[in-house]
């Protein structure tokens, strides 16, 4: 492999990395829903986030530094399940999350 391609490459977090980062995430979005989520489904939410994210860590390590398409990804493999979960407008959630993580709110 060439050595200048290697200094690039960004080592894959370990699963309680990706368990933090999902529940901070998720965190910050509930913060800015007006309803009230119960412990047990947030709790579902982050390890149903977690399980995704990890099946596409790949992706996602390859992709960190471009928010808008790491927000793109999250509206299009995990919004919906949670927004069900929650009990919420999958359109609001997604709001919700962009505001938090940073993504655009343009597609």
């Amino acid at each position: 492999m060439n050595p200048d391609r290697e200094k690039h490459q960004v080592a894959l977090p370990n699963l309680r990395t990706i368990r933090r980062a999902c529940s901070k995430e998720l965190y910050r979005t509930l913060k800015r829903l007006p309803s009230f989520i119960p412990a047990a489904a947030v709790r579902e939410a982050e390890d149903l986030y977690t399980r995704r994210v990890v099946g596409h860590l790949e992706w996602i390590a390859a992709h960190r530094s471009n928010r808008k398409k790491l927000a793109d990804w999250w509206e299009e493999a995990v919004c919906s399940d949670i927004a069900a979960l929650w009990q919420v407008d999958p359109a609001q959630l997604s709001r919700a999350f962009r505001d938090a993580f940073g993504g655009s709110h343009h597609r």
